[in-house]
């Protein structure tokens, strides 16, 4: 079967799937695709395991402007050909929430250069590619939490900058990071309650919701 049969195949299956009350609802929570059937990430999931991970069908399924094609492209994406400049090109495009965190679990978090890429993203100032960064930090974080002392001191910075003066999606997923660099170790929960231990008291209410954030995970 061809590409172009293979797109038509899945985008077939993906009708035959659709959910126009899952569709509305997502419509009217603030995600908002060109196109959007509504079908449950189980059965994305369930359509995508019937292929083999191929470069040129993820890239083209990508291209599609279709919620579902997007959610499958990062699972169909294999790691070994999907070099940093490709990485740059898929993060740019992403422009809603959900989308920054299916493809960061499905498919950033796996890369060999994610460490480094997560962190040239974080350092960007545009909104879901920061997200992007720090939701493949977490993930990230999740799998091997330990960083060096300077790594740890330059994510922290970013981090919590981006906490006090970030989007809602940006703070979130910074605050995801710092969640889960706390829990790495003792020593990393007291690194981060130094850090905004002077906030306790703060005018500033973004200062204020982080100190509380930190001091409920420790708790």
């Amino acid at each position: 079967m061809d590409l172009h049969e293979q797109l038509k195949e899945i985008k077939t299956q993906l009708r035959l799937s659709m959910n126009g009350a899952v569709s509305q609802s997502m419509r009217e929570k603030g995600l908002v695709y060109k196109l959007n059937f509504g079908v449950e990430l189980p059965r994305i999931k369930a359509i995508a395991e019937g292929y083999e991970k191929d470069h040129s069908l993820a890239q083209a399924l990508w291209k599609e402007d279709i919620r579902e094609c997007k959610i499958m492209a990062g699972l169909l994406q294999p790691v070994d050909s999907f070099f940093p400049e490709i990485a740059d090109i898929w993060v740019e495009s992403i422009q809603n929430i959900e989308i920054a965190e299916l493809t960061s679990m499905n498919l950033f978090q796996h890369l060999p250069y994610a460490p480094a890429k997560s962190f040239q993203w974080i350092a960007d100032e545009r909104e879901y590619i920061q997200t992007c960064g720090f939701l493949t930090i977490a993930r990230l974080l999740m799998k091997k939490g330990d960083m060096d002392e300077r790594t740890a001191n330059e994510f922290l910075d970013q981090a919590v900058c981006a906490f006090i003066s970030g989007s809602y999606h940006v703070r979130n997923a910074a605050m995801a990071a710092i969640r889960r660099f706390m829990q790495h170790s003792e020593e990393h929960a007291f690194h981060v309650c130094r850090r905004v231990e002077e906030m306790e008291h703060s005018e500033s209410e973004a200062e204020l919701l982080l100190y509380n954030l930190v001091k409920e995970e420790i708790e």
